[in-house]
């Protein structure tokens, strides 16, 4: 269509501004359908559950790892349910009274299936919010309950548990799955560091006298039973031997030196004679033997 205008005294084509407009509205339509494509297209990382919100409410629904399509206008937010480690540092009394230095790891993860009740009700920071502040509160709650010297020689694991249960009790249900509670160190003051030290030794070196003791008890009871086994056996021995048995013994023993001497007497003679005499010497041995 092909207007005149008077002032410029030209001919103006009015067709081609609106080409223009048509061009501008395809090119517009088609960068909000790419935005719209891409704002369809949720990606949760691994480890993380995804909480979606509608205009700011939070919907209920969650998305598991990986690539999803969704509704462009609903937000994607990203919450970790890997374990994690929140490290405590605290001074906490004991049940004297004594402050302690308590240096404590608490091991958590989010139930995935409350991730939306922890984005709703508490937020992201749930851990500062929530998970801090009762972890301070159980600690002081269970030291209060036992002395020093028992927290700091074998009560460790006790005060452990105790603490763990108080928690599990408090944030379970609201979606925080407490794994485990590791104290790490406990440091006292060291005047009562010095004095549990020395009566922790002072046990063990009694402990070690004991068992000296005892070892040198046993051996006392063995020396006693080999000394009654020897009196045993000599008063049998001695109830054995009667005079009869005493007198053939003697005479037993009187032959065995009449024969020694004769033998030796017979051993002189054939080593002092040759041929004939030493046959004589036996003949003569062996008359006086049978005498």
């Amino acid at each position: 269509m092909a207007i005149y205008d008077p002032i410029r005294g030209k001919v103006i084509d009015a067709g081609s501004g609106s080409t223009v407009m048509k061009l501008l509205g395809l090119a517009l339509a088609a960068f909000l359908m790419v935005v719209l494509l891409f704002s369809s297209v949720a990606r949760v990382e691994s480890g993380h559950v995804g909480v979606l919100t509608l205009f700011g409410r939070v919907t209920g629904e969650q998305l598991s790892e990986g690539i999803h399509l969704v509704n462009p206008f609903k937000v994607n937010h990203e919450l970790s349910i890997r374990t994690q480690e929140l490290k405590e540092s605290a001074s906490v009394p004991s049940s004297e009274g004594l402050v302690m230095n308590l240096d404590t790891s608490l091991i958590f993860h989010l139930n995935p299936e409350k991730a939306s009740d922890v984005y709703q009700k508490i937020g992201p920071n749930y851990v500062n919010v929530l998970i801090e502040p009762n972890l301070r509160a159980a600690i002081r709650e269970a030291t209060a309950s036992h002395t020093a010297n028992a927290l700091y020689s074998g009560e460790r694991e006790m005060v452990a548990n105790q603490i763990r249960d108080q928690l599990m009790g408090l944030l379970a249900q609201r979606g925080i799955v407490i794994e485990s509670i590791l104290l790490r160190d406990i440091q006292l003051p060291q005047t009562l560091k010095s004095s549990i030290e020395a009566k922790q030794q002072a046990e063990q070196e009694a402990l070690a006298m004991n068992f000296r003791l005892q070892k040198e008890k046993q051996e006392a009871e063995r020396k006693r039973i080999e000394a009654a086994g020897i009196r045993d056996f000599q008063q049998i021995v001695a109830q054995g031997i009667s005079p009869q048995l005493l007198e053939w013994k003697g005479i037993e023993a009187t032959e065995a030196l009449r024969r020694q001497k004769h033998w030796r007497r017979a051993l002189t003679r054939r080593s002092s004679s040759s041929g004939a005499g030493k046959m004589d010497c036996q003949s003569s041995w062996d008359s006086s033997f049978w005498q």
